[in-house]
């Protein structure tokens, strides 16, 4: 492995097991200056965090590893070179400058608010981002160190356009909603610093992590072996052009989707502007990875999407899904959740203030007007964010598709704040919804009401009563996990859910309860079984486990 030319891999396992050793985790940097000053760094805020190391350093008489590292690579300050060589035993202040992590011969660091000079002769600066990050999974905790450049706060002015970004919010996102179950093969497009790479390759037996920028491939190749993982092929390149001709099980990508206008002055970043106008860089993952799924194979992005004029976003997406014609090819499954919509104002504000621009500079209104003029010259009245689960449909033994339109799955909803309750588990959710809907699917309303279904364990019963009267004036269906959905009941829903346990079928219960109500038990099915198989796809009910008779 290699970067910036030199031969590097001897020094990385030196680096992990130095920052083993001095148990340079999250859990001891929160220790170091608690939790308000860790929730200070999210908000790229470093000085309860410097402040609380000062406080630290005055009470230690030993310098503590941590203590050192933490300042150096997480608030990106100059730290003294000892104290770097006495944290980094085995590999030295020497070892990480040969790895491109440190410099010694550059000012560097320092504000008026903090209290650390700029680096002098006897220290060290950071020439990158290097944290710990935990994680929960499907396969249960686990840690890495993420290297990544510099931030805005550690380089004291705006990101350059090659700037690679460490984990952030979408990158939290997307590994929440990745679904976790065994596969050959997984393609992450647009690796970045190869955060979802690393993610995939815990269900993966193989994984090709693919990027346009070199530099990213680097620090993601780098961040592999730092962590212990060798199961990740690197490859650079736009789009899918270094996958041409090949399929995947899981396709993954956090792609460059941020709209940018295309105009000369606009700077753009290849973390995340694609190039392209408008929406067309996410359009054109959606299309190409139709042709890079194996059969059954699910892709999983997040995305921006156009609003122009009063038309629905959801219609162009919808078009994106359609395939040219051919023999055995049919359009793409599709699972698109909107978290969040925002006008062309609020949206110039978010990204120009991403790239490091404050508002209190004159480049701050260049930039918006730019981005105020591209959105009214195309036309564009809001820009949409979410997640897009897309799947080439599975065959049968046969090679066969299922028949339309029931085998289908086509579902565009609106959901805002998706995934802000809790995204630990989304991405099993997603997987058990999928299996639901491909069971039902498969069925007639007699074959369903024969089976027997259990409610989810998640899955929670609110009733509201006026005061002294015995019958509920409302009653609510609420899910513990997943995206959080309320679903409103009626008598008729609420019985039958209730007395979904695994043992009596579908239509015995719904049966009984038309006894009960004096309702004719047709009629009764028809109305109820439509509901039946909407709870199974948002997951408030299970089918039988695999195996098991329906």
């Amino acid at each position: 492995m290699q970067l910036n030319g030199r031969v590097t891999a001897p020094l990385i396992d030196l680096l992990r097991a130095d920052l083993a050793a001095a148990n340079f985790s999250v859990t001891a940097l929160t220790g170091l200056w608690g939790i308000e000053a860790d929730a200070a760094l999210h908000r790229n805020q470093r000085v309860p965090a410097l402040r609380a190391l000062t406080r630290l350093r005055a009470t230690l008489t030993v310098p503590e590893p941590n203590v050192a590292l933490a300042q150096l690579f997480v608030l990106g300050l100059p730290v003294a070179r000892a104290e770097i060589d006495a944290a980094l035993p085995t590999l030295g202040v020497a070892g990480a400058e040969q790895l491109g992590l440190l410099g010694s011969h550059q000012a560097h660091g320092g504000t008026e608010e903090d209290p650390t000079p700029p680096a002098g002769p006897a220290q060290v600066h950071p020439l990158v981002d290097l944290r710990p990050y935990s994680f929960v999974d499907a396969h249960g905790a686990g840690s890495w160190w993420i290297t990544s450049d510099l931030g805005e706060l550690a380089l004291g002015h705006p990101l350059g356009e090659n700037h690679v970004l460490g984990v952030g919010g979408a990158s939290l996102t997307l590994s929440a909603l990745m679904i976790p179950n065994p596969v050959d093969n997984a393609l992450d497009l647009g690796t970045g610093c190869g955060i979802q790479a690393l993610h995939a390759a815990r269900h993966a037996r193989r994984v090709v992590a693919t990027d346009i920028s070199a530099r990213a491939l680097e620090l993601a190749a780098l961040n592999a072996r730092l962590n212990g993982v060798d199961n990740i092929e690197f490859r650079l390149g736009s789009l899918f052009d270094p996958v041409v001709g090949e399929r995947f099980d899981h396709i993954i990508s956090n792609p460059p989707f941020v709209i940018t206008p295309r105009v000369e002055g606009v700077p753009s970043y290849e973390y995340r502007d694609g190039g392209l106008l408008g929406d067309a860089l996410v359009e054109a993952v959606v299309r190409g990875a139709a042709e890079h799924l194996t059969d059954g194979g699910v892709a999983q992005l997040l995305g921006n999407w156009e609003y122009h004029d009063d038309a629905d976003a959801f219609d162009r997406l919808t078009g994106w899904l359609e395939r040219p014609a051919a023999a055995d090819d049919a359009p793409l499954d599709a699972w698109i959740i909107e978290r969040e919509v925002q006008p062309p104002t609020g949206y110039a504000e978010t990204w120009i203030r991403d790239g490091g621009t404050r508002p209190d500079t004159p480049d701050f209104d260049r930039l918006y007007g730019a981005w105020l003029d591209d959105f009214e010259a195309r036309g564009v009245s809001q820009v949409g964010f979410g997640y897009m689960l897309l799947r080439r449909s599975p065959t049968d033994a046969r090679g066969r598709r299922p028949a339309p339109p029931r085998a289908r799955l086509l579902r565009l909803e609106r959901l805002p704040e998706a995934l802000g309750h809790n995204a630990a588990g989304i991405g099993s959710h997603l997987a058990d919804c999928l299996t639901a809907h491909d069971w039902h699917a498969g069925l007639d309303d007699a074959a369903l009401a024969r089976a027997t279904l259990t409610v989810a364990s998640d899955v929670t019963e609110e009733r509201h009563f006026w005061p002294g009267q015995e019958d509920p004036t409302l009653m609510t269906l609420h899910q513990g996990g997943g995206f959080g959905r309320s679903v409103p009941l009626d008598t008729a829903q609420a019985a039958l859910i209730g007395a979904c346990d695994g043992e009596l079928p579908v239509g015995a219960i719904i049966d009984a309860i038309a006894q009960l109500l004096g309702a004719d038990a047709d009629a009764l099915r028809a109305e109820l079984l439509p509901r039946v198989r909407a709870l199974l796809d948002d997951g408030f009910l299970e089918p039988p486990a695999a195996g098991s008779a329906a």
